[in-house]
């Protein structure tokens, strides 16, 4: 029998998104899902609302960070596959799915693949390669001099991404923004950085979020990147 492929949305406001990004994963034959969980996580607009029209599986979140919401849909998750998507994706496409997925179907390569990770250009305010602050100014150096095995990652913060259910319960979900990072870099230690196959999903539109925000952001990455380090410092990575 065929692994089960589970859809997680974590979602906060996302009403204006997340109605045609159900839909096509719910009505698109080339989806690959066979589960949609939408994890509402305390929005205060009509996003529970639309996901679940759209015939999503709606969960409440605890409304405490984003890895703490994905942590929510894991646990409710029926599929051996899990598939992570951001919510506020403008020109989503049904087979990021299915592309995302296909390493892990695939019987050449699914015993050897433990994460798939997107990539994919970012265009802000229009013009293409500008987006992705965070990954370019903080993620990226850090990995290149920290977890130089992980350098060739294109999209490290990522949230278009999915590993097996199993796996993922295993070495648990960091609780904010840091949760992207911290799979990648668990994966890459207990599987080895070739487990993890990057899968290119054409151009991400999306809400670009403020500098306030970013910052936030930005934090929870450093601190799972750093946590990570030999005793959870970086000092002796930099000498």
């Amino acid at each position: 029998m065929a692994p089960r492929v589970t859809v997680c949305i974590p979602a906060l406001n996302e009403g204006e998104t997340i109605g045609s990004i159900v839909s096509s994963l719910v009505a698109g034959k080339t989806s690959a899902a066979d589960e949609v969980i939408v994890v509402d996580d305390a929005s205060t607009d009509a996003t529970a609302r639309e996901a679940s029209s759209a015939g999503a599986l709606v969960v409440r979140g605890p409304g405490k960070g984003k890895g703490l919401a994905m942590a929510t849909g894991l646990a409710q998750a029926t599929g051996d596959i899990v598939a992570f998507l951001d919510g506020d994706v403008t020109n989503f496409k049904a087979d990021f799915v299915t592309k995302l997925v296909a390493p892990l179907l695939a019987p050449e390569t699914a015993s050897d693949t433990h994460l798939t990770k997107a990539y994919y250009d970012r265009p802000l305010n229009g013009i293409a390669g500008e987006g992705g602050r965070v990954t370019e100014l903080l993620a990226k150096p850090l990995i290149r001099r920290l977890f130089p095995e992980l350098s060739g990652i294109h999209q490290p913060l990522a949230g278009e991404w999915c590993g097996w259910k199993k796996d993922l319960l295993a070495l648990g979900l960091e609780d904010g923004y840091g949760v992207e990072i911290g799979v990648l870099i668990d994966i890459a230690n207990k599987f080895g950085a070739d487990s993890i196959v990057q899968v290119d999903l054409g151009t991400r539109s999306h809400r670009n979020r403020p500098l306030s925000e970013l910052a936030g952001i930005a934090d929870d990455v450093a601190a799972a990147l750093l946590a990570r380090t030999t005793n959870g410092s970086a000092r002796d990575r930099f000498t």
